[in-house]
């Protein structure tokens, strides 16, 4: 008999337990405390409330965990005094990550509208895409066949082949200016490493070695160098080498916490480059023979920059309006035009020529 009791006890004590879970969830999700943690982009996305559809980004705003207290709430979407909304003059393609499904994939747009493409639909890790010199190929990494390893296909996202197998963990690759060949970065043996290969993945070759981490490579627009970002000096700094690997030479000097994406101006003058403690990270350049400095941006979680053809502009990312969007600017700084407007992380932008 106390047997039974105990049991019965224990079933109701479970019903309870199940019944208080079921309320927290419910309530959770009406006040937005579910959601989705997008590990990538280091943002929580809340559910939205219980009964509503959301219409407009606004509705859901998303949380920068690393620089937000308990009790601090995301930025509001909204110009500032220095950012326009379209219609906007500008050239070219941009390629781009966007996170979709769970997933980030890789997306394209013209730069003279909003219309988004999506190009890859594998639900698998599609990220660091990068436009040829005739803008007609785009090459990145992925790792839907197990580990990251480089692919290329068109801009329809058709022809999808994969360059590499077996080398390493492969990232941020660059077609030459020639098309000849494509650098990237490759994680091997507890370091990150410049490699080269033929631009369809024959004879990979290393550019740089050693016990310490060489990433983001960059080909200058007149292919005779490559921009890269390094620890080998202590702290992140950017490198420039010939594209054979030689003469290398320190660009930069004592900036702190340092992105390693960048890219060259077309005049082969300046380099852009962003850093700055996580969350609070800006866009600036430097001029390569003298190292002079030019911030551009001025808070909001500003990365990855990547010059227009004509070298009027420069494409970046952004959280300055609660999730990570892809903006435009000038090369003063001015002007800043939002291209993305998702409910999603667009992030990693690089821009190319019209086919």
């Amino acid at each position: 008999m106390r047997s039974t009791d105990q049991n019965q006890r224990a079933l109701l004590i479970l019903i309870a337990l199940g019944l208080c879970c079921g309320l927290l969830i419910l309530l959770g999700a009406a006040y937005g405390m579910v959601g989705i943690w997008l590990r990538w982009s280091g943002i929580w996305l809340p559910i939205t409330k219980l009964g509503t559809t959301p219409t407009l980004p606004s509705l859901i705003t998303p949380v920068l965990l690393e620089t937000l207290s308990p009790t601090q709430t995301a930025p509001q979407m909204s110009l500032t005094p220095n950012e326009l909304s379209w219609p906007h003059h500008t050239e070219g393609t941009i390629v781009f990550t966007c996170f979709i499904d769970g997933f980030d994939e890789i997306c394209l747009m013209d730069a003279s509208n909003d219309q988004v493409q999506r190009l890859t639909y594998e639900q698998a890790t599609d990220f660091y895409p990068s436009l040829s010199p005739g803008g007609d190929t785009i090459v990145f990494s992925s790792r839907r066949d197990g580990r990251f390893e480089i692919y290329s296909m068109d801009l329809t996202g058709g022809n999808q082949v994969r360059l590499t197998e077996g080398l390493g963990s492969l990232f941020a690759p660059a077609v030459s200016p020639d098309g000849h060949k494509i650098v990237f970065t490759n994680a091997l043996g507890g370091h990150q490493a410049i490699w080269i290969m033929n631009r369809d993945g024959s004879d990979p070759q290393p550019l740089t070695d050693g016990p310490r981490d060489d990433i983001d490579p960059t080909w200058s627009p007149d292919g005779g160098q490559i921009a890269f970002a390094s620890n080998r000096g202590g702290s992140r700094q950017l490198y420039i080498m010939e594209a054979d690997g030689d003469e290398i030479r320190q660009v930069t000097q004592g900036i702190l916490h340092m992105g390693g994406r960048n890219d060259w101006s077309p005049d082969v003058s300046t380099l852009a480059f962003y850093a700055g403690p996580r969350g609070d990270r800006n866009i600036y350049l430097v001029d390569i023979e003298s190292g002079n400095l030019q911030q551009l941006t001025d808070g909001g979680g500003n990365l990855a920059p990547s010059f227009s053809p004509d070298g009027q502009w420069i494409a970046f990312t952004s959280f300055r309006d609660g999730n990570n969007e892809i903006y435009i600017m000038r090369v003063d700084g001015s002007e800043i035009i939002r291209l993305t407007h998702n409910m999603r992380s667009d992030w990693q932008p690089r821009w190319g020529p019209s086919k």
